[in-house]
């Protein structure tokens, strides 16, 4: 059985409902100066969407694409989704993209780029001029650096403990595999490094990581960098391509096998402890307590789970 995941509780998550950060398994980014993609988006299952001002979003286009972020925001809550946006670097556009969308209340601001923890300590600052400035409740907007340079991939614990607003922590693919020097493959080879020591920088942070996207076409092959992603540990990934949303939400989601497994390993532990034993066997495991709190967390992460698609807070 695969160890799950849970990752830290978020306090602004229960105070506004929103999906706490550990439940949200897929992160799709949208072109943000498209109208309809931004309003369609609602309906493709993501757990989170991000208006991304960056990369996909021309210089000309952000000032309209800035004019249309409350309305997706607002079309994103309305059906249970985190609303988040990626603007630009702060020494770009990011400023005036800030300023653009922040009336419209964003969950989570992605900031591209990031390599040094003063970059969080600079967007925290201005996110929280603009919320003394519009009125908004102080620190309800979540920081999600983008890692994309080795640099970056380095100083991940210091990025992600830079500002108490930061709730997780997302990897690149292809401006990290430009970084790197490194051919792109379907396999993603030359980014397994970089994916481990994100992820385990991430926890020791007690941050959520968020797995890179996949960035070809086929859901055969975004199934599969997804079950990889798993096996290091995310349970949560990025996207680019509404298609790839439902295989990301089916892999890092537990099967009703995984359930009925974590339930017979949660059965025999309590029950072997109840006879003073140390340890339990079942079949070919041998359950001591980390495999049986990995179990249990397994159980809890699918009852929130099925919680949250259900609409329950």
């Amino acid at each position: 059985m695969p160890q799950e995941v849970v990752g830290p509780t978020h306090p602004v998550s229960q105070r506004d409902g929103r999906r706490r950060p550990a439940l949200r398994r897929s992160w799709l980014f949208v072109p943000g100066g498209d109208r309809a993609a931004l309003l369609g988006a609602a309906q493709c299952g993501a757990d989170a969407l991000i208006q991304e001002l960056e990369d996909f979003t021309p210089p000309n286009l952000r000032p309209q694409a800035r004019a249309m972020a409350a309305e997706a925001f607002s079309a994103w809550r309305a059906a249970g989704i985190v609303a988040c946006v990626r603007i630009n670097p702060l020494e770009g556009d990011g400023l005036a993209d800030l300023a653009g969308v922040i009336a419209g209340r964003p969950d989570a601001v992605h900031l591209p780029k990031v390599a040094e923890p003063a970059q969080i300590t600079a967007l925290d600052a201005e996110i929280t001029r603009h919320e003394l400035r519009l009125g908004l409740a102080a620190g309800a907007i979540e920081i999600v650096p983008n890692i994309e340079t080795a640099r970056g991939i380095m100083q991940t614990y210091a990025i992600a403990t830079a500002s108490p607003r930061v709730s997780a922590v997302l990897c690149s693919t292809e401006d990290l595999a430009e970084d790197l020097g490194a051919p792109r493959s379907r396999a993603a080879t030359e980014l397994a490094y970089a994916r481990q020591r994100l992820h385990l920088e991430a926890r020791a942070a007690r941050v959520v990581s968020i797995d890179c996207p996949y960035t070809f076409a086929d859901v055969e092959g975004c199934e599969a960098d997804t079950r990889y992603g798993r096996q290091l540990g995310y349970a949560a990934k990025s996207a680019v391509d509404p298609a790839h949303v439902a295989v990301i939400n089916a892999v890092l989601t537990p099967s009703d096998g995984d359930i009925a497994e974590a339930g017979e390993i949660v059965a025999a532990f309590e029950a072997a402890r109840a006879a003073g034993l140390d340890r339990a066997r079942l079949g070919d495991f041998l359950i001591e307590v980390p495999f049986y709190l990995a179990a249990k967390r397994l159980l809890s992460r699918a009852a929130e789970l099925s919680g949250a698609s259900a609409g329950l807070p």
